[in-house]
């Protein structure tokens, strides 16, 4: 149980570190907004983290049935929500007035937990990435699939995550001040360029099935050997 403890917080700590459209957006939305809805977009990734661990754990066969099923209308309407977005920086970045820079909205907003949501479900390599995690865990016997264990391992997956958020945040509120209004703009402008490629990303994979194949095909060979049929009724 210690070592599903530890080990999930590991892997979920080093698994949110690596640059990319979720941590931008987090930065992008504590500077924008505050505290707050920075880390309310931490919170829902980790939470989303650990569903999937979870899910990949439990039934990876279900899991992938799933995904398959629906993953054409989910790549379909993230791709326009995603350049909505987009779009919406774009424009933010261009208008930005920079005598308000420093001033927090008081309204508060759900935006965060929808935007990182379709950053998620858009991202195909995370699909892979958790199944790969799930086949390395199961595999060396740290993790018995469908086991209480795989419960506490997400679990500990998730605080991982929500560890590295927090400091990320905290970092970015408490040295915001060295962060000028052009960077600022730049910020917004490079989201939304990454919100524009892994939107064209999912829709050349619906067009294009074979793009994607790469990413999850060995995800699912190593979950499928070394400990996954064993555990797996």
């Amino acid at each position: 149980m210690i070592t599903s403890l530890v080990l999930g917080l590991i892997i979920g700590f080093v698994a949110a570190i690596p640059l990319g459209p979720i941590n931008i957006y987090v930065v992008s939305q504590t500077l924008k907004r505050d505290f707050f809805h920075g880390l309310l977009g931490g919170l829902t990734a980790a939470l989303l983290d650990i569903v999937f661990c979870l899910a990949a754990l439990v039934g990876i066969g279900h899991f992938m049935t799933l995904i398959q099923r629906y993953s054409s209308l989910l790549k379909l309407l993230a791709a326009l929500l995603l350049t909505a977005i987009g779009i919406r920086l774009i424009l933010q970045a261009r208008h930005f007035d920079e005598s308000s820079w420093g001033e927090k909205p008081a309204r508060k907003t759900p935006r965060p937990v929808l935007a990182v949501v379709l950053l998620y479900i858009s991202n195909p390599a995370l699909y892979g990435f958790w199944l790969g995690a799930a086949g390395m865990v199961t595999a060396h016997g740290w993790v018995a699939a469908g086991s209480s264990e795989a419960w506490l391992f997400s679990l500990a997956v998730g605080l991982g995550s929500v560890l590295w958020y927090f400091l990320l945040v905290r970092y970015v509120v408490k040295h915001h001040h060295l962060i000028s209004a052009k960077t600022f703009r730049k910020i917004l402008v490079g989201l939304a360029i990454l919100l524009f490629l892994f939107a064209g990303f999912g829709l050349a994979s619906i067009i294009f099935p074979r793009l994607t194949q790469h990413i999850l095909e060995p995800a699912l060979s190593s979950s499928s050997t070394g400990g996954w049929g064993g555990n797996l009724s």
